[in-house]
Formats: C-alpha cells, structure tokens, sequence
C-alpha cells in the first residue's frame, strides 16, 4: 500500500520539478539570448514586406541604430536587451520596440517610449488621419518578465498579443 502511494507522489514531485525549471530557463536568458527572441517574436509577426522595409535594430553598432534611438528617447545604456524596429520616416506611424530595461532604467525606457507615442500623435493628428488613428491605439506595456513592449501598427491590438505571447514562452 505504502508503494502505492509513493509512485503518485514522486510522479507530482517530478512534474512540479520540471514547471520550476522552464521558469528559471526564461529568467536565465543570456542579454544576446534574449534580443534573439525579440528579435523573432518581432519578425514573426510582421509580414515579409515590413521586415525588409523597417529592419529591427539589435546592435548599437548598426547604420539606424543612432537615429531609431533618438526617436524613442533612450540609449544603449538604457538597455539590458533591446530589438526596435521604428519607422524614421514620418509619413508612417509605426513602431515596435521590445526592451529589457537595464537596472534602474526603466522609467527613462517607458517615458521615451511614451514620448514617441505622444509625438506620432501629435505629428498625425492634422497631417495624415489614417496614421493618427494608428498612432492612437499604440500599446505600451511592462511584461511580468521584466520587458517593456511596444507596439504601434496596423492591428496592433493582435501584432502585441502575438509578440507578448512568443516573448512569454520564451
């Protein structure tokens, strides 16, 4: 009776270890390791003309990267883990920016990403209604895992939701 109850019991350790494991994997994600699952859960879920046409900035070291930076309000420095793929010309409202914070920087992150939703906006309102009704349904959130997202397209409401859960399985 006593095995009986123990092959149940050692079963539900077994599972239980295991949840604990794929956990502690995401969390341990290396700064490369982690601007690579941005970088696909970006690309995955853009179609292949938007990826040609607005590349995802992944090192500070490429020809956008000094430009797309100063148009959502952060440094490298700012930034554990980072891929961005932002529009640098104004004629688009578009941005999607999946960002680790660095300690203590998540504030200048978030408000620089706010700043550029704030400046599509106001860059739209008069200029271009389709692209200003783009730039008002940006979402900007903080995933549970530390990630700041953006997402500002056409169906952003789906491109977010695709991206968050691809970043979320890590």
């Amino acid at each position: 009776m006593r095995k009986q109850l123990m092959i149940p019991l050692a079963l539900l350790m077994l599972v239980t270890a295991g949840c604990g494991d794929k956990q502690e994997e995401k969390q341990d994600l290396t700064a490369e390791e982690r601007t690579g699952l941005y970088q696909s859960a970006i690309e995955n879920a853009r179609d292949q003309e938007m990826n040609e046409s607005v590349p995802v900035i992944t090192s500070g070291e490429e020809a956008l990267a000094s430009a797309v930076f100063g148009l959502i309000g952060v440094t490298e420095e700012d930034m554990d883990a980072y891929a961005v793929a932002v529009s640098p010309v104004n004629v688009k409202a578009y941005g999607i920016a999946a960002i680790l914070p660095a300690e203590g920087r998540e504030a200048v992150v978030v408000d620089g990403l706010q700043a550029f939703i704030d400046r599509q906006k106001s860059n739209f309102q008069t200029y271009l209604v389709d692209q200003y009704a783009i730039a008002e349904k940006a979402r900007l959130e903080n995933l549970e895992d530390g990630t700041v997202l953006m997402v500002m397209c056409e169906d952003s409401d789906q491109v977010f939701e695709q991206i968050k859960t691809a970043i979320e399985a890590g």
